[in-house]
């Protein structure tokens, strides 16, 4: 696959959604289940972090504010968003300004514009799905990561959650749907070790009546919620210089 067209047309897409204020939409949406694993995630003061696929920043922004200040080693806490869509990257870095230790760069997921061994931990919310080939993704993640570090990788759409299925024809770019046995050994095949996969269910409140286009009726939405999202879990070697 020509990942540089399959990048392009992620671009495109994604900047028509910078255009229409989806980027910022996205923290509503997803701040539940966002919220559920950054706790687990929990970043620390000096951390270094980096958030994949970031779009308008609001992840990488709460990100920013839980590592800043020096860590025990001295280290100065950092947070860095990366997209593909540059118009999603000028609206994450307008809205992020008051913030000193927070970085947006426009780049590719398969090749991260940063040296190796440089953060403690990389979170992915709901983009991992589209990144046309997913293993070289992983194995440049495991690349940035210093030993010992920590993978976080979201996704509502996957097979064990039937509703988010619906999704695979209508949206306008293409997408992975794989089951979360597939997602685990893809993670051990690139070369981390400790993974998991968890569910994240979304807490917020369903209204009585819905009227969207992807459900039926509230019914199915609470029940889209119940079953949650995806969280994959993997960490870097301790031992591991190159993947």
């Amino acid at each position: 696959m020509d990942t540089s067209k399959a990048d392009e047309k992620l671009r495109k897409e994604f900047n028509e959604w910078a255009a229409a204020g989806r980027g910022e939409e996205m923290e509503r949406h997803h701040i539940s289940i966002a919220e559920q694993t950054i706790a687990r995630m929990a970043p620390a003061r000096g951390e270094r972090v980096l958030d994949l696929g970031c779009g308008a920043g609001w992840a990488t922004r709460i990100l920013a504010r839980a590592v800043a200040g020096k860590g025990e080693k001295g280290q100065e806490g950092q947070a860095v968003g990366i997209d593909i869509a540059d118009d999603m990257i000028a609206r994450a870095r307008a809205a992020s300004r008051e913030l000193e230790n927070i970085m947006f760069v426009w780049g590719s997921a398969q090749e991260i514009p940063w040296r190796d061994e440089y953060f403690d931990k990389v979170l992915s919310i709901e983009s991992f799905y589209y990144y046309a080939e997913q293993e070289p993704v992983l194995r440049e993640l495991l690349r940035v990561l210093v030993p010992g570090g920590r993978l976080f990788i979201l996704i509502n759409l996957y097979k064990e959650n039937h509703y988010s299925l619906r999704w695979v024809e209508e949206l306008a770019v293409p997408v992975h749907a794989r089951s979360e046995n597939e997602y685990t050994e893809m993670l051990r095949q690139a070369g981390f070790e400790d993974v998991q996969a968890l569910r994240i269910p979304d807490l917020t409140p369903t209204p009585d009546e819905y009227s969207g286009q992807w459900f039926k009726n509230a019914e199915e939405l609470r029940d889209f919620k119940r079953i949650g999202a995806l969280l994959l879990l993997g960490r870097r070697p301790p031992s591991t210089t190159e993947a």
